[in-house]
């Protein structure tokens, strides 16, 4: 009976276990306590009211795999008494970036959690891996030694990877800050760039996107770079957007949103905001693409040595070679000497085990045992025929 009780517990542990791992905010962190968890998966649908999150078409964008929220409350003196804790789990870095970029407002100062992290007074964002934390809560400023803490914990759960780096082709100056964004699917894109409720840009053939605000001569621009996985994809897709759109002026159709666009290997610029096509260039000149394609460039770099050099070389790589084989023969010649001294007969040298092709073709008798220097054979061995007819033999060795 006591066995099968073990045995119950143990099953009970073990099936609860799966769940529990499944937690990513800690049920405390210092002073703070957590108050109410929910649990997970949670669609976004279930913050609404508490905190700003994005839609759930965004979300599966995204790479959207599950949320989980927290309230931790504080009744310590200084810092905030009440904070809600939000985590996002994305598929990877890359799509854990493009989330952090979508809920990213102008107003969070960068903070030094992460690499990719940004505060304000009443809210917390920060980048780990394939995690997003959101952080709410009034004077998040005295509260960083508990949000450092978070973000600890939060790096034993994340997935690390490389990050996008399409945002570097974006020109630094006029841009700005906060403001740029990573862009995985339509429904992102139209958030900020409301051109057409469709993939417009070209998502489904594989395509990925960054824009930017940018100060242009008091207006408010935004540059849109879209990378695409050929040079090929990228200039059929300029095409159907000059087609579609009133891109560098082919469309005519009264209150057409104006885009002035460039292609740059597998790259495509798109201006929208600017007043005339010369403003609009001067952010579309600051785009190259980071690729070069060329037809005689060797696959590696390789730089033929001179003749002297080859000369010297390869005497002296026959010069070690001679040396190893004279270092070698005397090894092994010295080896054999010194064993044929202190064991004759026991290990070389073995006439007993040496076979004789006659060829006849001197005019001594042969007789084995010349070989060695032996008066007689040995106990056991084969009697010798002296009467052999003239020959000469060839030791075999086996």
């Amino acid at each position: 009976m006591r066995r099968l009780t073990y045995l119950l517990i143990a099953m009970f542990v073990l099936a609860a276990f799966p769940a529990a791992a499944q937690k990513i905010l800690p049920r405390s962190l210092g002073q703070w306590t957590g108050a109410s968890n929910i649990a997970e998966p949670m669609r976004p649908a279930a913050l609404t009211g508490v905190m700003p999150v994005a839609p759930q078409a965004i979300l599966t964008e995204y790479g959207w795999i599950s949320t989980e929220s927290l309230v931790y409350t504080s009744s310590a003196a200084g810092g905030a008494n009440k904070v809600q804790a939000t985590v996002f789990k994305l598929k990877d870095p890359s799509d854990g970036y493009g989330l952090y970029s979508y809920l990213l407002t102008p107003d969070m100062a960068r903070a030094d959690f992460t690499e990719h992290s940004s505060m304000s007074h009443d809210r917390a964002l920060v980048l780990a891996g394939n995690l997003v934390l959101d952080v709410e809560g009034q004077d998040l400023g005295n509260s960083e030694t508990q949000l450092k803490a978070l973000v600890a914990a939060l790096r034993a759960h994340a997935q690390t990877g490389p990050l996008p780096s399409l945002g570097e082709l974006l020109p630094q100056s006029g841009m700005v800050p906060r403001t740029n964004r990573y862009i995985l699917g339509p429904q992102a894109l139209n958030a900020f760039l409301p051109v057409a409720q469709t993939d417009w840009l070209g998502f489904s053939k594989g395509a990925e996107a960054e824009l930017a605000h940018y100060n242009l001569k008091g207006h408010d621009a935004t540059l849109l770079i879209a990378d695409y996985p050929t040079p090929q994809l990228a200039a059929q897709e300029l095409g159907e957007l000059e087609k579609n759109y009133n891109v560098n002026g082919s469309s005519q159709t009264p209150g057409a949103t104006p885009l002035f666009a460039k292609r740059s290997l597998t790259l495509i610029a798109i201006v929208s905001g600017a007043p005339t096509q010369t403003d609009a260039d001067t952010l579309l000149r600051q785009v190259h693409s980071g690729t070069e394609l060329t037809w005689d460039e060797p696959t590696f770099q390789f730089k033929e040595p001179s003749i002297e050099m080859m000369i010297v070389g390869t005497i002296i790589g026959a010069g070690t070679i001679c040396l190893f084989a004279l270092i070698a023969g005397v090894s092994f010649g010295g080896l054999r000497l010194v064993v044929k001294r202190l064991w004759p007969g026991k290990i070389f040298d073995r006439h007993e085990h040496l076979q004789v092709l006659q060829l006849g073709l001197g005019s001594k008798p042969i007789n084995s045992d010349d070989f060695y220097g032996y008066s007689a054979p040995a106990a056991g061995g084969s009697p010798v025929d002296k009467n052999l007819p003239d020959r000469v033999a060839l030791r075999i060795f086996r």
